[in-house]
């Protein structure tokens, strides 16, 4: 968990350094990725011996290529949208990049493909808070030498997708959801019904 944590940090930052003209040289990214790793490793008071803390940073430092050679380098992070499901259930999603135009990525560095039921969730929950916008699961999957790049492009819900996404998020939103006041809650919104038997 700390070093997928020390790894969306980082390449959110690099990500973000590149949107704004800062390319930061392969040994600041390192530098920057021992530090998130130490901060994630001691928040979990995990003990990490020298050798495998050396080993986890190589994979680190594999990732961060392979992220700067794949599309994803350089895009925005959208804006948090809100499902709003029958107008009293709110479902939070944010996929991990967009260019802005049509396409959404979530990225992994483990490989999810095909995508396991968790994944598929959340990759049907994103299409769902992004209609029109074709989606996409980018994994680099730091679990292998060299780091292993696999694309797979989504097709849009099918009706019967939809519903049953809608139904399983609400069921989950049931049973660990918080209670929010609606004008509270930041959009923008984007509104579905379906019938929740």
């Amino acid at each position: 968990m700390a070093v997928g944590r020390a790894i969306d940090s980082t390449l959110s930052r690099i990500g973000h350094d590149a949107r704004i003209g800062r390319r930061a040289s392969g040994s600041a990214a390192r530098a920057l990725a021992t530090s998130l790793l130490d901060e994630e490793v001691a928040a979990a008071a995990v003990d990490l011996p020298p050798a495998e803390r050396s080993r986890l940073l190589d994979r680190l430092d594999a990732v961060v290529r392979a992220f700067r050679a794949s599309e994803l380098y350089g895009l925005d992070r959208p804006r948090t949208r809100v499902i709003l499901v029958n107008g009293t259930v709110g479902i939070y999603a944010q996929p991990d990049y967009w260019d802005g135009r049509g396409r959404i990525f979530e990225m992994k560095s483990y490989p999810a493909v095909p995508p396991p039921p968790d994944v598929a969730l959340q990759l049907r929950l994103f299409q769902l808070a992004f209609p029109g916008f074709a989606c996409s699961l980018v994994c680099l999957n730091r679990h292998v030498a060299p780091v292993e790049r696999l694309r797979l492009d989504l097709d849009p819900p099918s009706p019967e997708e939809t519903r049953s996404a809608l139904r399983t998020a609400c069921a989950v939103a049931e049973a660990h959801g918080e209670t929010k006041v609606l004008e509270y809650v930041a959009g923008p919104f984007v509104a579905y019904s379906v019938a929740l038997d």
